[in-house]
């Protein structure tokens, strides 16, 4: 039986044949001792089945230490989202409920090649010389989440310098201890500056600076 319901297949196929480069769904899996990561892999190939533009790869977390270490996958089930290259775009966890939009929202500005952020931000983050890692705690039954998760995508994707990870707070419940994840979104900037809570791109921007020790 299939994770993906016959009638929303119908309407993704039909989102999907406006993709327009190829897109790389990598993920990262064991079947021993991982929560959720059957289903996980299962819903990749699921999407690869609905678009020639999409391809699904699959890598044991534990066996295959190259990919592991090449893509720097620190917890399973992991999901990295990229083109002809890697932006930096993980998802921990699978990406069920309200997160799948979050899914496919990358799935389809990957595709483009376009970050979709606003003049101002672009040029923000041009000019980055630091590195920026964002990392989004989510749960699938938050409907505000995907927006923080898809906010810290599309950074990643327009500049090499960011890093974005969706990261489901309930299936980590280690690395939510560890950032104070009380409720969510959340997203904690540089492993130092937590956001709880949808914010706006300006408001994002404004925190990545104070990350960065940029004068006020």
């Amino acid at each position: 039986m299939g994770i993906i319901q016959d009638q929303d297949r119908i309407a993704i196929k039909k989102q999907f044949e406006n993709l327009s480069s190829p897109v790389k769904l990598i993920n990262f899996t064991q079947e021993i001792e991982c929560q959720y990561c059957k289903e996980t892999h299962q819903l990749i190939n699921e999407l690869s089945e609905l678009s020639d533009k999409i391809s699904a790869e699959s890598y044991n977390f534990i066996t295959d230490k190259e990919a592991t270490e090449k893509f720097k996958i620190e917890q399973i089930p992991a999901t990295v989202i990229m083109g002809d290259e890697d932006k930096g775009i993980r998802y921990y966890g699978i990406p069920g409920g309200y997160e799948f939009a979050a899914l496919m929202d990358a799935i389809k500005m990957v595709s483009d090649g376009n970050s979709g952020l606003s003049p101002q931000t672009k040029d923000f983050l041009k000019q980055l010389k630091q590195p920026v890692d964002l990392k989004v705690f989510v749960t699938p039954t938050c409907p505000h989440c995907p927006r923080s998760v898809s906010l810290a995508f599309r950074m990643a994707m327009e500049s090499p310098l960011v890093t974005a990870a969706g990261i489901e707070a309930i299936e980590f419940p280690h690395l939510a201890n560890k950032y104070s994840v009380q409720g969510v979104p959340r997203t904690v900037i540089n492993d130092k500056i937590p956001l709880e809570g949808a914010y706006p791109e300006p408001m994002v921007v404004e925190a990545i600076k104070k990350a960065l020790g940029y004068d006020a």
